[in-house]
């Protein structure tokens, strides 16, 4: 029998065990000692605690009936957690604190988890003694979907802020604090200039309703008003697994402070978290456990054992077949094709620019990158953008709706979705994702990617861009906010020129700039858009032929003539944007007069007419401040330059951000190719700057000291 034991044993040959099998079974021998001492965890706690009256409720005021998480007057602290603890206000006001700021809770609502909360100290007042943001337990509650927004108050002001916001201005004076002169912003405060001028001791920001914020922007209620009426977040129990299983067990959930952890009460003591309270003879039970537990997990380990051959032995095969399989993979990969060459890197420069994000196998091939950005499967933007919802619309991106989308690993993007899938649109679509691939400037938006040019419908992966467009905050559904200051505008039209001569540095032709192609993130800083009418041009080709393209109001109009656009036409469309960024009018508008319809042609009647002031928005102060009508009037002389009829008569676009940049920093004198002196006013004085020849006697009110003779075109 032994004989017969010792040559069956011989005709094993051990497999020696590698560091991952070993690993594994340290973690299954420390998951055995785990059950072992499990069974000893159960063991009904020997504490003598009492926990007491959770079983009442807190009541204040029209907040009525309200239970675990919240603690508070009648609810004994351990009968929830201690980041929710209520409190009663003259039996009548709740409120509750949260980082050292302490809030109205105006609603509480058990069965969805919100609330409705207000500033105690901003309740039915504009004047605070704690100047700091509202800000809560990020982990205890969020405002995600909520209809907020955010309300800055700016206190202690010189009198430049008055005349610059007439509009949002409120008085306090609060603590012996100089604040009376203070005025309100909706929405993220930018990154303004302006601050050079204006002078304020303290801000903050406070979120309200998005209902009361647009009462507010229309002057339907007060500011006291808007802080009444709150804002609203959700709330969440880190522990709720924890009280689910203690109301299945009928136990009152609670909080051990001593502890730091949740407990389950059962009476007025703890309960443990199992289907009934064991009795003291449970000793058998536990051991009982421990066996069954041992055997389970010996099963387990014998299994896993016996699965990791297996895994191992196919690993082993698919390495074999995968290095066979390499060399046919890579003849399969062809590069993508490119229309025209353009003066930068090749697109493998720029895969390494750009992050490595999970993709799915991809519709060019086996390779998940198409001239260098990530391609995207048609379903996993369809479920990004919840099936193409309209309500995620954000907008016309020119040839296709542009869709709000969150992948799968979490990024937020814009989705352009183009409008029709034939070879025209495909044409563009390849285009645009050459272009952009190309292209590195951070006044020009991001792509991440694209859907393969055989997808079913051809879509466009975009960084998505906050805060809206130029548009929208000139003269659409955000032009009340107040937030486009004239030093932000100056801003914005400097970002813009950037963008626009890095382009025609790259050999490109944007060929649609307009205000709703540039978009602006939270700190209002310019991502130019919208590539899909972009053309390539090379280095020896002065212009590009093509049939009528891009939007009335801001097309060259020499176009009309010879249907050919150069980097000048950019230049006239953008001069388009600067009289838009001093107006605040739109480009084109059937509503005015009808010499007035074209905002271009209604601007240059009004410099050649000495009526500038007629022309500029009136919310800019530039009546009351010097400082906004000299810089305005220098961008409006640039603007009737770049909106020559002929092209030769207009600068680039690096003489246009040369001229910009001198204004911001004051020096006019930046652009030295003709000098005219322009008499504004007393205060101002004359000021020097480069005008066409052709520009009218005076751009405000005055008379021309000298006149200009003509200069050469570039």
């Amino acid at each position: 029998m032994k004989k017969e034991e010792t040559l069956s044993f011989s005709t094993f040959k051990l497999m020696p065990l590698s560091p991952s099998f070993s690993s594994l079974i340290i973690i299954l021998i420390a998951t055995l000692l785990a059950v072992a001492y499990s069974q000893e965890a159960t063991k009904p706690p020997s504490t003598t605690t009492s926990y007491v009256n959770c079983n009442r409720t807190f009541s204040c005021g029209t907040i009525r009936n309200i239970t675990y998480p919240f603690t508070g007057s009648d609810r004994p602290s351990y009968c929830g957690l201690p980041e929710f603890m209520l409190t009663c206000r003259d039996n009548t006001i709740t409120e509750f604190t949260s980082n050292s700021i302490t809030y109205r809770v105006l609603q509480l609502d058990q069965t969805q988890k919100t609330m409705i909360l207000s500033r105690s100290d901003l309740y039915n007042n504009t004047c605070t003694t704690d100047f700091r943001n509202s800000t809560l337990n990020s982990t205890l509650f969020d405002d995600e979907g909520m209809e907020n927004e955010v309300l800055n108050l700016i206190y202690g002001c010189n009198s430049s802020a008055m005349t610059l916001r007439p509009h949002n201005l409120f008085s306090c004076n609060s603590s012996g604090f100089d604040l009376i002169n203070a005025y309100y912003l909706i929405g993220p405060v930018p990154n303004d200039p302006i601050l050079s001028i204006i002078y304020c001791n303290v801000s903050i920001s406070v979120p309200i309703l998005r209902a009361a914020s647009d009462r507010l922007t229309g002057l339907r209620i007060s500011l006291e008003e808007a802080l009444m009426q709150g804002f609203s977040v959700n709330y969440s129990d880190p522990y709720e697994s924890n009280c689910s299983e203690c109301n299945r067990l009928s136990g009152q959930c609670g909080f051990d402070s001593g502890l730091g952890q949740p407990v389950c009460i059962c009476g007025n003591r703890p309960c443990p978290p199992n289907d009934s309270v064991p009795s003291k003879g449970n000793d058998n039970s536990n051991k009982t456990g421990m066996n069954v537990g041992l055997s389970i997990a010996g099963a387990v380990l014998a299994g896993v054992g016996l699965g990791w051959v297996i895994f191992h032995y196919r690993q082993k095969k698919k390495q074999r077949h995968a290095a066979q399989s390499t060399e046919t993979m890579n003849k399969d990969l062809l590069p993508p094709p490119s229309s025209k060459s353009i003066s930068t890197p090749p697109s493998t420069t720029f895969t390494r620019s750009i992050p490595s994000y999970p993709s799915s196998k991809s519709e060019f091939g086996r390779a998940s990158f198409y001239f260098g950005v990530q391609v995207f499967s048609y379903n996993e933007l369809e479920e990004a953008t919840n099936n193409f919802d309209p309500s995620k619309e954000l907008g016309d991106g020119g040839f296709g709706t542009v869709y709000y989308g969150v992948l799968a690993d979490g990024r937020v993007v814009a989705v352009k979705r183009l409008y029709e899938n034939n070879f025209k649109r495909v044409e563009q679509f390849m285009n645009e994702v050459e272009i952009l691939t190309r292209l590195r400037h951070k006044n020009l938006v991001t792509l991440y990617g694209c859907t393969s040019k055989r997808s079913r419908e051809l879509l466009l992966v975009y960084e998505y861009i906050p805060n809206g467009t130029v548009a929208d905050h000139l003269h659409g559904n955000r032009a009340n906010s107040g937030l486009l200051s004239w030093t932000v505008r100056l801003n914005i039209a400097i970002e813009t020129a950037e963008a626009l001569a890095y382009l025609h540095k790259s050999d490109i032709i944007h060929r649609d700039v307009k205000t709703n192609n540039i978009l602006l993130d939270n700190d209002f800083h310019v991502k130019v858009a919208d590539f899909g009418l972009s053309r390539l041009f090379p280095n020896d080709v002065t212009h590009v032929s093509t049939a009528p393209q891009g939007t009335p109001g801001y097309v060259d109009p020499e176009y009309y003539q010879c249907y050919q656009l150069t980097e000048k036409s950019d230049v006239y469309s953008f001069g388009v944007v600067l009289i838009e960024l001093i107006s605040s009018l739109q480009a084109v508008d059937t509503n005015r007069h009808r010499h007035d319809i074209n905002l271009a042609n209604m601007a240059v009647n009004k410099i050649q007419n000495h009526t500038l002031h007629e022309l500029v928005d009136t919310s800019l102060g530039f009546e009351a401040n010097s400082i906004v009508r000299r810089m305005a009037t220098l961008v409006a002389e640039l603007a009737f330059r770049c909106l020559q009829q002929e092209r030769d008569m207009r600068p680039s676009m690096e003489e246009v951000l040369e001229v910009l940049r001198g204004i911001q920093n004051g020096n006019l004198n930046a652009h030295k190719v003709e000098v005219v002196d322009i008499l504004i006013d007393d205060e101002v004085g004359p000021l020097k700057g480069s005008v066409d020849p052709s520009s009218p006697d005076s751009v405000v009110p005055g008379k021309w000291v000298s006149t200009s003779t003509p200069n050469s075109s570039e």
